[in-house]
């Protein structure tokens, strides 16, 4: 078997996991529903959902990997033969399967992000018809050069390993993408008008809480904007050394990346607002409002490309979250050399997304598919392999080993009971919604 790495230092891991919890869903998604669903009062659910559920979830996906030093398929396996029970490699693919297909999609659209860098940097947003210009190129063969340009990218990071690439890499992404965000939002709240955005954002519309839909809606934006799913954090976690402090990194992580997608909306919804351009638009908010702003906004091209190179950070760093799952698979269950891994994951990727590349229709449905149905049940499988198979007691006690405050009993029965119900109702309420994360 190869020889597992292990991180060098807390900082590195923690910046790997915010590197895959922020990523474009973030950035797009949160702060059209932060003002679309109450403001200031959407924030009451989504944070204590974060906070209790999506930090439980982390802690549960780090110590899995950890306590079995091995992927979802290696981790689940052993843990059910440890039972005397069957097919845990079986159900271990599941969330495998689910990350190889979030990694296909998602290569498609880190891009589209790519090439909207570069016409960012050749400063052709002011003398281009935005509004058609990503139809135009989404969906068509143009694309799959910059999808594949993604993937390579993403390859040449994960090739070097968890210490000299993954690590490395976000340790200059992760501070980078922070430093960017705080320009950018000194810059979109300067703007005439942008008050109006930070009002739409913070002023609490209290009737808000009693609509379901809110409580929903949080409980979505919360549960996926830490990366659950029973394969990347899990992997991530299979690289830390015994004694790391796991309750300590997973708040941080959530702190970071609830932090990030705060950033982008105090970026985003007050630029729009500034320009009166419509700020639920959604993914187009990226490729099409952002472009908008950039032609209007004085000193639109540097900011700009620092706007598109911020996002490059968010999309890659979750990328290569991604590719590391598929590689670990291969290397741990097919017993491939590191590179081959990589190359293997790499054309797997290529050839399934070329027909995402040419079918936007396609597209969204394969992509629904994996993100509605394959990662909640993802989730709910990882949270019950370890909180009940594994077993509470044992999942407490793993996590507490190297804790500095550690938790008590009553964490156990809320993992067990309520984070496991909780995972299993969101997997119901995004079939039944259409997607919640």
């Amino acid at each position: 078997m190869v020889e597992r790495e292990t991180w060098t230092s807390k900082l590195g891991f923690i910046l790997a996991c915010i590197g895959s919890a922020i990523g474009l869903g973030n950035i797009w998604m949160f702060p059209w529903r932060l003002g679309q669903f109450g403001g200031a009062a959407f924030l009451i659910p989504y944070l204590v959902f974060v906070f209790l559920l999506g930090t439980t979830g982390l802690m549960g996906e780090f110590a899995l990997g950890r306590s079995q030093q091995r992927g979802p398929i290696g981790a689940f396996e052993k843990v059910f033969k440890d039972k005397n029970l069957p097919f845990g490699g079986i159900i271990g693919s599941i969330p495998a399967i689910a990350v190889g297909g979030i990694f296909t999609f998602y290569s498609v659209v880190v891009g589209w992000v790519l090439k909207y860098f570069s016409l960012a940097v050749s400063g052709a947003f002011s003398h281009m018809n935005i509004d058609n210009a990503f139809e135009n190129f989404a969906g068509h063969p143009e694309s799959i050069f910059w999808n594949i340009l993604a993937i390579l990218i993403t390859l040449s990071i994960v090739v070097l390993g968890v210490k000299q690439g993954i690590e490395k890499v976000n340790k200059i992404m992760m501070p980078s993408l922070f430093i960017i965000f705080i320009i950018l939002l000194v810059r979109s709240l300067s703007l005439s008008g942008s008050i109006d955005g930070v009002k739409y954002l913070l002023l609490p519309d209290w009737s808000y809480l009693l609509k379901p839909i809110t409580w929903i809606m949080a409980l979505g934006q919360a549960f996926f904007t830490v990366s659950l799913g029973g394969g990347a954090m899990l992997v991530l976690g299979s690289y830390l050394r015994r004694d790391e402090d796991i309750p300590s990194s997973a708040i941080q992580t959530a702190f970071f990346d609830t932090g990030a997608a705060f950033l982008a909306a105090f970026i985003i919804i007050p630029a729009a607002f500034a320009f009166n351009l419509d700020v639920s638009a959604g993914p187009p908010l990226l490729f099409i409002t952002m472009p908008h702003i950039f032609i209007k906004m004085s000193g639109g091209t540097f900011f700009g490309i620092a706007f598109f190179l911020c996002i490059i950070f968010a999309a890659i760093s979750t990328e290569v979250a991604l590719m590391e799952v598929i590689v670990e698979a291969f290397m741990d269950r097919l017993r491939f050399s590191r590179k081959k891994g990589v190359l293997t994951a790499a054309c797997i990727a290529i050839i399934l997304g070329i027909p995402l590349d040419l079918n936007m229709n396609f597209f969204g449905k394969f992509a629904d598919f994996i993100t509605i149905y394959l990662l909640p049940l993802s989730a709910l499988l990882a949270a019950i392999t370890f909180f009940w198979i594994y077993g509470v007691e044992r999942a407490r006690a793993e996590v507490n080993r190297g804790a500095l405050r550690p938790l008590g009993k009553w964490w156990g029965f809320f993992a067990k009971y309520v984070f496991v119900f909780v995972a299993g109702a969101v997997l119901i309420l995004g079939i039944i919604y259409g997607g919640i994360g």
